[in-house]
């Protein structure tokens, strides 16, 4: 009834911008681009060896975790993940297994952090995807950069922004919910923590005791535990896998679950959304959900 399919759509070439708007956005459907990055140079360039080169000693943002699991419900807290500042060589040669730690890293500051931390990489790639600029009328809010190991997993949330998300190497699997399966996702409230490292190289979760409750997903969309949340069972999750050289729309308020295969490196630009009636829609059903739950 939504115009929904099974699969996530393709398309063979950027489309234009009143064709993207009209077809995608104002719709709120996902779909997998190729031949939107293709003139990159990065997609030839970013090895290791011209990574180490360009960027190598500088000191950038890494999340830090036991498990791999940042920003995410663990001990019934939402806990988020050490950010250590470490040389970005170093963290290079725990990638390719030069050295070994027990924990999981993974470059993932969602703070424009390609503009800010990575401003010697902007030149590979674009500062923005120019027909989304105009299809939208906006800049985007931010430029993010992703490099980690497969270990490294995002768990499943949703975010404010039209995304679109671009893999320069390896591969990137994601699990999507449209917002229409609100009623059947659970959230509930948890305690902000962080992970902190011990003398003796352990981690310990330490409450963030000033901070407000956060509102997060506790289940596991992999592995559902339908005996806690049954009604998970009637969501109709989507799975695809976005390669190098693919561009992914995500649109805004889709839930999405992240995996991604060893050293895989993208480049993701966030739009802001548009605050219109497709907005409102999911606020009513998101209150429609807390009530029914009431009852």
């Amino acid at each position: 009834e939504l115009g929904w399919t099974e699969s996530v759509p393709y398309l063979d070439r950027p489309p234009s911008p009143l064709e993207f708007y009209r077809e995608w956005v104002s719709p709120n459907k996902p779909c997998i681009i190729q031949n939107a990055i293709s003139h990159w140079p990065a997609l030839k360039k970013w090895t290791s060896a011209y990574l180490r080169e360009v960027v190598g000693p500088k000191v950038v943002s890494v999340a830090v975790t036991p498990n791999g699991y940042a920003d995410a419900v663990f001990q019934d807290r939402f806990v988020m993940p050490e950010e250590r500042q470490m040389p970005f060589m170093d963290f290079l040669d725990i990638v390719e297994k030069k050295v070994i730690s027990p924990n999981v890293f993974y470059v993932q500051k969602q703070c424009s952090n390609l503009t800010e931390e990575f401003p010697e990489l902007v030149c590979d790639v674009q500062p923005e995807i120019p027909w989304m600029s105009e299809a939208l009328g906006k800049k985007p809010d931010a430029v993010n950069f992703w490099l980690g190991e497969s270990a490294a997993v995002t768990s499943l949330h949703k975010d404010h922004y039209e995304n679109l998300y671009c893999v320069v190497s390896g591969e990137k699997h994601f699990l999507l919910h449209p917002p229409s399966d609100r009623p059947f996702i659970p959230y509930e409230l948890y305690q902000p923590a962080t992970y902190q490292v011990s003398e003796d190289g352990s981690f310990k979760i330490v409450d963030e005791k000033t901070a407000d409750k956060v509102p997060w997903i506790p289940l596991d969309p992999l592995n559902p535990n339908l005996e806690r949340y049954p009604e998970y069972a009637q969501a109709k999750p989507l799975q695809c896998t976005v390669k190098a050289g693919e561009m992914l729309y995500l649109p805004s308020l889709w839930f999405h679950h992240v995996q991604q295969s060893h050293g895989c490196i993208a480049v993701n630009y966030w739009y802001d959304m548009e605050y219109d009636l497709k907005y409102s829609y999911y606020q009513l059903l998101d209150c429609l959900t807390k009530a029914v739950k009431v009852l």
